[in-house]
């Protein structure tokens, strides 16, 4: 999978169908897909609501790979620079009520993936999410 889409919510159907396809065109493990579908739900949507900047409409590039050891994918837009790998953890003790909201999203993904790394390039946000086959 290696697309490029404006970053709308509702090219996000699309995208799930992509990744499905992809996942069983690489022949990747069943048991890893809710962690991938999961991440691109989750960051794609914070993109499309929240990452646009002065340049519009926010171009969104997603590549799926399957490598020797390790499922790949990185998700890079040319929105404003933000790293979510940056952003605290929310306080998941706290009274849903006095929670602010927003958050949750990022924690989910990264309890999914042990190896996530986000660094900016050529004025491109690039978040890259590994998960170990084995």
């Amino acid at each position: 999978m290696n697309v490029q889409v404006a970053g709308e919510v509702d090219r996000l159907p699309g995208l799930v169908d992509d990744l499905h396809a992809s996942w069983s065109a690489l022949e990747l493990p069943m048991d890893l897909l809710y962690a991938f579908d999961l991440a691109l739900e989750e960051i794609f949507v914070n993109l499309a609501t929240h990452g646009r900047g002065p340049r519009l409409p926010l171009q969104v590039g997603i590549r799926l790979e399957k490598r020797d050891d390790c499922v790949l994918l990185e998700i890079c837009d040319d929105g404003e620079p933000f790293d979510p790998l940056a952003a605290p953890p929310p306080d998941l003790d706290a009274p849903l009520e006095e929670r602010p909201i927003g958050g949750l999203g990022v924690h989910l993904v990264r309890a999914q993936f042990p190896d996530i790394d986000y660094r900016r390039v050529g004025g491109q946000n690039v978040l890259t999410l590994r998960r170990p086959l084995a």
